[in-house]
């Protein structure tokens, strides 16, 4: 099986989405995957658990992809060996009254993971760049100072845009957060299978959205939108990988690697060493506990 080199997915400079595969010959069995994606899922959760205790750093996954790209299920099998206390998962749905009352981040704030914990964005604020920028009526909704009509939202106005995540991402990164933004790239051939698979096994019948055939007749715009989105926020603070997802079970072990390998650039953790004292003291309180 060939190794996984993150620089391979790292965006390090500007992006033409088609010129990139959508799969990745790996030489390997859907077995031998599994079993190199555990060995990652056992080292992540021993790792989890020191951050938890040196209690300094927080890590943000942001995961973007087109429908039926593997998100959800990457969720449950890449972190599936966590402490639940350690990693926090947010599914972000349309935004509902209260949220839309707020700057179109405010809800992004509210679910960053404390120090020491990892939080899962599945689907982010780059929602507000790419579904937005395909259905602009939908800022309408933001009642937004001198937008009154589609009319009024210029290019401009998603520069502003990408230049406010840059700024936000930043931020979070001077303050102790590690942020990894995962791109699935998913072929619409391989999205029309996987749909068509939803309607022919009636136990995946509930996963189907009659919505995700009109997002799929907008598959050239979001690429589009997807290119640019990336061309202006990948930066060594946030950096962007873009993941080939035709095979879902090696599109997980990719995430799972360059998750682990990213990490091991935080050299200063450590688990805090017991108290000086307590220690010269262990072997009584050991009898104590043993009378």
């Amino acid at each position: 099986m060939k190794s996984i080199n993150p620089d391979d997915f790292r965006v390090v400079a500007p992006i033409d989405l088609k010129s990139i595969p959508t799969e990745l010959p790996m030489e390997a069995d859907k077995e031998e995957i599994q079993e190199k994606l555990l060995g990652v899922q056992q080292k992540l959760s021993k790792r989890q658990d020191a951050m938890y205790a040196h209690n300094r750093h927080a890590v943000l996954i942001c995961l973007q992809g087109m429908d039926t790209s593997g998100k959800d299920s990457l969720i449950r099998e890449v972190f599936k060996e966590f402490n639940p206390r350690g990693v926090v998962v947010h599914s972000f749905k349309t935004p509902n009254a209260a949220e839309l009352e707020h700057d179109y981040l405010w809800r992004h704030y509210l679910a960053l993971p404390e120090k020491g914990k990892f939080a899962v964005f599945n689907r982010t604020y780059y929602e507000n760049v790419l579904v937005t920028r395909v259905h602009p009526e939908y800022v309408l909704n933001e009642n937004l100072p001198g937008i009154e009509k589609v009319e009024d939202i210029t290019p401009q106005f998603w520069k502003n845009r990408l230049a406010q995540i840059n700024h936000f991402e930043q931020h979070l990164s001077q303050n102790g957060t590690l942020i990894l933004k995962f791109y699935f790239h998913l072929s619409k051939e391989e999205q029309r299978k996987r749909l068509l698979h939803r309607l022919e096994n009636p136990e995946d019948n509930w996963k189907f959205s009659v919505g995700d055939l009109k997002e799929r007749e907008h598959w050239d715009d979001y690429m589009r939108y997807y290119e640019e989105a990336i061309n202006a926020t990948a930066n060594d603070v946030a950096p962007w990988f873009v993941v080939p997802a035709d095979d879902k079970e090696m599109s997980r072990y990719i995430v799972a690697k360059i998750i682990w390998e990213e990490i091991q650039k935080l050299t200063d953790i450590s688990e805090p060493e017991l108290d000086a004292n307590v220690k010269s003291n262990i072997n009584f309180y050991k009898n104590q506990l043993k009378e």
